[in-house]
């Protein structure tokens, strides 16, 4: 018997996935539209992250540091629209709540009043923890995230696992413990070693999230078009392809343009007409 949850099960909630801790994996994919979004939470997905890897994924750029807020609300709210039970999380994109705290708890807001998210996601550890405090305060939920940032890839010196070290794996800790004080109720572990990993889910008490960070988090997040074959720039390490959809698209389109050019299509069963007694009329 499937273990999947039920399409018409009741929606997601922050208390559920603070409470999934220690009882059950959780399943968190990244997505981007109504589509995509509807696809996900047909499938069971216990959170949808509207990423800022919008920016790579969708939009064709080089990084995610070019995508705007407005960018991130119209994607949010379009996901939102194709989803009635994964709880949904859209992503504070680069400089929308670095500048001060005020700025951070209006635009974090934003994701809720205009983009209908559930909650919001922001990279970085402890220097973040005041404006994580202040989000929660005003009754936003906050998803934390330590690891590779890659808002953060220039002083990172790239897109490089993070913790790969003793010192620095207790410096991701405290990150992490500073953010789950300040009232984060998952966190996001990205592109760090299982031992690592293994470590602040350990010390924590809200859910670790892992991509790339072995088989010791709480759950897992993988992007919607990696899993599926759709995204052909790179393949990260630490993704599975369970489809290759992308390609199987691009067979249905030759075979589309084959037939477009032959005549086959539009055939007789996709093509309206006249009644008899009016097409005698234009005889």
């Amino acid at each position: 018997m499937s273990s999947r949850p039920c399409s018409d099960a009741k929606p997601v909630t922050v208390p559920e996935i603070r409470a999934a801790k220690g009882e059950r994996k959780l399943c968190m994919v990244t997505a981007y539209d109504y589509p995509s979004a509807r696809i996900a939470d047909q499938a069971g997905v216990d959170m949808i992250l509207v990423g800022d890897s919008l920016a790579m994924v969708v939009l064709g750029q080089q990084d995610t540091l070019g995508v705007t807020m407005e960018d991130m609300l119209h994607h949010t709210l379009a996901a939102s629209r194709g989803r009635s039970r994964a709880l949904l999380v859209g992503d504070m994109p680069f400089l929308s709540y670095q500048a001060d705290v005020a700025e951070a708890v209006r635009n974090a807001g934003r994701f809720l009043a205009q983009g209908r998210a559930n909650a919001v996601k922001l990279e970085g550890g402890k220097a973040y923890a005041p404006h994580v405090a202040a989000m929660v305060g005003a009754g936003i939920p906050v998803v934390g995230h330590v690891g590779l940032t890659p808002q953060y890839f220039n002083t990172l010196g790239g897109f490089k696992t993070q913790g790969r070290s003793a010192a620095s794996a207790r410096a991701m800790l405290e990150d992490a413990k500073a953010l789950e004080e300040a009232g984060a109720f998952a966190m996001v572990l990205e592109a760090v070693p299982e031992e690592t990993a293994a470590l602040i889910t350990r010390e924590l008490t809200i859910p670790t999230i892992g991509i790339g960070a072995g088989n010791v988090t709480d759950g897992q997040v993988l992007v919607l078009h990696d899993l599926l074959g759709l995204f052909d720039r790179f393949v990260p390490k630490f993704v599975k392809q369970y489809a290759q959809i992308g390609p199987a698209m691009v067979d249905a389109l030759q075979s589309y343009c084959d037939e477009v050019r032959s005549g086959a299509f539009p055939a007789p069963e996709h093509t309206f007409r006249l009644p008899p007694e009016e097409r005698d009329k234009l005889a």
